[in-house]
């Protein structure tokens, strides 16, 4: 069963097709990614398969879920890193974890259990009571990733999770997101940066304008 099955997915606003007709697959423990430029209908893309926004029509299954339906369930199993971090400035590093693990329904001391590890995995052991605003945006961007792992997810949706960072804060997150496809994870990952689909796709589909102009593997796309 695919983790991600999406067929011929449209939404329109004001007139304007920005999702027109998408149909593709992701297999579980890859990672997928959506290539085009900016307003190419990435991030609307992602809105439907999450069931944060309602299609006009097509067809998503998530996790063997129907979206938007169950949308709910669905999201039980699916970590979220948004375009932009939305980490909450009046908490540390650790309370931001552990209020977001709340909206799971987890017990406060399973998830005090998994923050020093989620804290490791970003690198960010030693700043567990820093306060967001004395983060690096690398350091907002690696924790942001982190908060997307507090319920143990199968699958995780990232919207250009390096847009705005410096190349070592880069290759930082692109060695955290190679560390949890090792893991087993599916990684569903938008970008408008031809070499971080490189690096990190196994498939992709390039689209522009909500429509699919290209598909497959990064080295077949490049021959």
């Amino acid at each position: 069963m695919a983790a991600l099955d999406v067929r011929d997915l449209r939404k329109t606003y004001s007139g304007q097709a920005v999702v027109a007709g998408l149909s593709f697959a992701v297999e579980p423990g890859t990672c997928f990614g959506l290539l085009g430029p900016n307003g190419a209908g990435k991030t609307t893309t992602l809105r439907l398969c999450l069931g944060l926004t309602g299609p006009d029509s097509g067809a998503i299954e998530l996790n063997g879920y129907a979206i938007p339906a169950d949308g709910q369930q669905a999201r039980a199993r699916v970590g979220v890193v948004p375009q932009f971090d939305n980490l909450d400035p009046d908490f540390t590093c650790a309370e931001n974890l552990l209020v977001f693990g709340r909206y799971f329904g987890l017990k406060d001391a399973d998830i005090k259990g998994r923050i020093p590890q989620l804290l490791d995995f970003a690198g960010l052991a030693s700043k567990a009571d820093a306060r967001i605003a004395t983060l690096s945006g690398g350091m907002k961007r690696r924790l942001t990733l982190a908060r997307a792992l507090v319920n143990d997810p199968d699958i995780v949706f990232l919207d250009e999770p390096t847009t705005g960072l410096d190349p070592q804060a880069r290759h930082l997150i692109w060695d955290r997101l190679k560390q949890l496809k090792a893991a087993g994870k599916t990684l569903i990952l938008t970008t408008h940066f031809m070499d971080e689909a490189e690096r990190l796709c196994d498939s992709l589909i390039v689209i522009d304008h909500g429509r699919k102009i290209a598909e497959g593997s990064p080295r077949a796309l490049i021959a």
